[in-house]
């Protein structure tokens, strides 16, 4: 069957609760990566990790050096390789996420993947522990080693979408979904459609401010997210 759909998902408070869990990682992994301690704590809010880390680093006083941010991405894959046998204790998937996947996985012209500000390893052990990871395609997601800026990786991932199924997906055909302005702003600034869902810092308010195609208040409501996304 011909791929019509290209869904690209965005992890954290989309499909599962990790909160302030992943901050706790960065005191030892850039102690790890600098041997200096953490003074500034960093800024998430569906950034990528690379803008997270540049901006980190210069907080706290160093320079953001490639060998550097490489180091802090070492040393953040390592914390989360430490702790990832208690995510099922310390996190959550959120009501519905599953369900979600499941249904679209059974439409054989949609493709899932991944747009996300995680770096690849730590998204495949968010995922992986409430096994989510089932549905989607991991190898043509677009993560946050790419660029600083959210919207450039959504180029990338329907460029290796497009390679692997034969298929240009048009930007009408590209659902971005996601929680946070940011993830809005992905989806807008390529002409695709912005799912947003309000279980995260922003209210629904925001989100339709920010441009957003619609926004739902979760993913529990298999029907809507499917009219959401497939029209």
């Amino acid at each position: 069957m011909t791929k019509k759909r290209l869904v690209l998902w965005d992890i954290d408070h989309t499909l599962v609760d990790f909160t302030e869990l992943g901050s706790t990682w960065y005191g030892t992994a850039f102690t790890a990566a600098t041997g200096a301690t953490l003074r500034v704590r960093p800024v998430f809010g569906g950034r990528t990790e690379r803008a997270t880390t540049t901006d980190l680093l210069t907080a706290n006083g160093f320079e953001a050096a490639e060998e550097t941010i490489q180091a802090l991405f070492k040393a953040l894959v390592a914390e989360s390789e430490r702790h990832q046998h208690t995510f099922t204790e310390t996190a959550r998937a959120l009501p519905g996420a599953a369900e979600a996947l499941t249904a679209f996985a059974a439409d054989g012209a949609v493709v899932q993947t991944l747009v996300t500000g995680n770096l690849p390893e730590i998204s495949r052990h968010k995922l992986a522990a409430f096994g989510l990871d089932e549905h989607l395609d991991l190898e043509i997601g677009g993560y946050g080693t790419l660029s600083v800026h959210r919207p450039d990786l959504v180029p990338h991932a329907m460029g290796l979408a497009a390679a692997k199924h034969g298929t240009e997906f048009g930007a009408d055909a590209v659902v971005v979904i996601g929680d946070t302005p940011n993830d809005v702003r992905a989806a807008v600034d390529n002409g695709a459609v912005s799912v947003a869902v309000a279980t995260g810092h922003y209210s629904a308010e925001e989100l339709l401010a920010e441009g957003a195609h619609t926004v739902l208040p979760d993913l529990t409501d298999t029907d809507a997210v499917r009219r959401a996304v497939l029209g």
